[in-house]
């Protein structure tokens, strides 16, 4: 199997780049923007207005622990067919922390009981020691200006990337895009009539930081002229 993100840093990437998220009570629903941040340990925090519905259910909450399930949606910055690449579910109380910085501010820290991610129709429990000794990708946060470089302006480099892979892959294809990029490699959406494939190039080594992807990308390039030489 080519290596690949564990599910762990799935999450903690996820975490890092989204902007948005949404948030589930017993009394409602709650879209956030902008309003999540996560600490080296992987706790999350919200800030909420002060004088927001949220806050008030937190400040009024029994024991001040707001029972509540975080919901982040993953979506592909390209313009593919199904842009959903996974779902992570964060489930635990929201508690307001003990220090507010900002008086209109309120600071609302999740105490974490259960995490989840769903990708390609599987589910899985991330535990929560995992989560929390795990980190984001190093491209998680500029993943989606890379991919978009990538498809706007090197789509003749995406498609010679593309015939690293197998040939039966090319029958019928109908459009071909970068879907996903992380340390490890780059993910590739062949789209057909019907369906589509997602497959991995693995890099030679792993990408350390952002400065290091197009010499990734360049060892994955003289692959392809190796295979092509007579």
């Amino acid at each position: 199997m080519a290596p690949g993100p564990t599910n762990a840093e799935r999450v903690r990437s996820v975490l890092a780049r989204a902007e948005s998220l949404g948030l589930t009570t017993d009394a409602t629903r709650y879209d956030l923007i902008s309003m999540h941040t996560v600490d080296d340990g992987g706790t999350l925090r919200l800030r909420v207005p002060a004088a927001s519905p949220l806050a008030a259910e937190a400040v009024s909450a029994p024991r001040a622990a707001l029972p509540a399930r975080l919901h982040f949606t993953d979506l592909a910055p390209t313009p593919v067919r199904d842009r959903v690449r996974s779902r992570v579910a964060l489930t635990g109380r929201l508690t307001p922390a003990e220090i507010q910085a900002e008086p209109d501010i309120l600071v609302l820290r999740l105490d974490l009981a259960r995490a989840a991610v769903q990708q390609d129709g599987k589910s899985a429990r991330v535990g929560l020691r995992e989560l929390a000794s795990a980190r984001p990708d190093p491209l998680a946060t500029e993943e989606t200006a890379l991919l978009a470089h990538l498809d706007h302006d090197h789509s003749d480099m995406v498609t010679e990337l593309s015939l690293l892979t197998d040939p039966r892959l090319h029958h019928s294809l109908r459009r071909l895009r970068p879907l996903a990029l992380d340390r490890y490699g780059l993910v590739l959406r062949f789209e057909y009539a019907r369906g589509h494939r997602d497959v991995r190039l693995t890099f030679p080594s792993p990408v350390r930081k952002t400065a290091d992807l197009g010499a990734r990308l360049d060892q994955l390039l003289r692959l392809r002229g190796r295979t092509t030489q007579p």
